[in-house]
């Protein structure tokens, strides 16, 4: 990937409903050079779909936190893979320090949120977790 290519992700992650001749633009190529490139990133796998972005208070999961997941040793791939299935599990990080992964969470009520928490908690490899609760956004 490029500097055009970086710029073009950029833009699609500001609108993925942007026109490619509204991309070419701002890139200042061509609009077969956006084409091109858009079928060259989708076919390699770099963009693997686009979406709609909500603002956080009209998404119907009202409840969402991030939980910070100490792993016991070399189970993290076990793990992530346990999380990737949990529907609650809206996105996975690896990190480095004190905590081997973060996950975010959302769940419909409180009550549905203590039982991902008691689901994701019993997962075998997990060591500890921490769980914090987002109360509001500011930025998306």
């Amino acid at each position: 990937m490029d500097d055009t290519d970086h710029q073009l992700i950029s833009l699609l992650r500001d609108n993925a409903r942007a026109s490619v001749a509204s991309l070419a633009k701002v890139l200042r190529v061509s609009r077969g050079t956006v084409q091109n490139r858009l079928g060259k990133l989708e076919a390699d796998g770099t963009i693997v779909g686009y979406t709609a972005r909500l603002r956080p208070q009209v998404e119907a999961h009202q409840i969402r936190a991030l939980m910070t997941v100490a792993v016991q040793g070399n189970r993290i791939d076990h793990v992530l893979s346990a999380l990737r299935g949990d529907p609650a599990v809206s996105a996975l990080h690896t990190t480095n320090g004190r905590w081997d992964i973060v996950a975010e969470l959302r769940a419909d009520s409180l009550e549905a949120f203590d039982r991902v928490l008691g689901r994701i908690r019993l997962l075998e490899g997990i060591a500890n977790t921490e769980t914090s609760l987002l109360l509001s956004t500011s930025k998306l």
